[in-house]
């Protein structure tokens, strides 16, 4: 009689344990999007160009993912990175480039270092494309968590 009261508790205190568990594993990995246009660029700069990045950043092992899709720009992309540490509004150099072919979709990974992560997740980073018309960026947005679905 007394093995079956205690049944239910077990239960609840193994599948507590589970989610404890499995949580830091869930949490490791954090979505983050960025919305690229000319208005962004410091000085803004007018342009048709438009772009989304979609960025996926894994707290543990510093390794980050993207792709950026883009369209409309004067010109070919010449070079395209992340840039930071800046806020909105503010310049700062490259601390990720893109390698390889810059035609849209851009997709590509880094392991970042631990200033770099931080940095990043404190929403000081941007994703910057240039071209031979705009050499200091044609399309620029900033790099923001992704408001969490349901």
């Amino acid at each position: 009689m007394r093995i079956q009261s205690l049944t239910p508790m077990l239960s609840a205190l193994a599948i507590s344990a589970a989610m404890l568990f499995a949580s830091p594993a869930l949490a490791d990995t954090v979505k983050m999007t960025a919305t690229l246009d000319g208005a962004q660029q410091s000085p803004p700069v007018t342009t048709k160009g438009k772009g989304t990045a979609t960025l996926r950043f894994n707290t543990a092992t510093k390794k980050l993912r993207w792709t950026v899709r883009y369209s409309g720009l004067s010109g070919p992309a010449t070079a395209a990175h992340i840039h930071g540490p800046a806020a909105k509004g503010q310049s700062a150099d490259p601390v990720v480039p893109f390698e390889g072919k810059l035609k849209s979709p851009i997709k590509g990974s880094a392991t970042l270092t631990d200033a770099q992560a931080t940095d990043l997740e404190a929403g000081k980073y941007y994703v910057n494309i240039h071209t031979a018309a705009h050499a200091d960026g044609e399309i620029r947005g900033q790099i923001e968590k992704a408001p969490a679905t349901m």
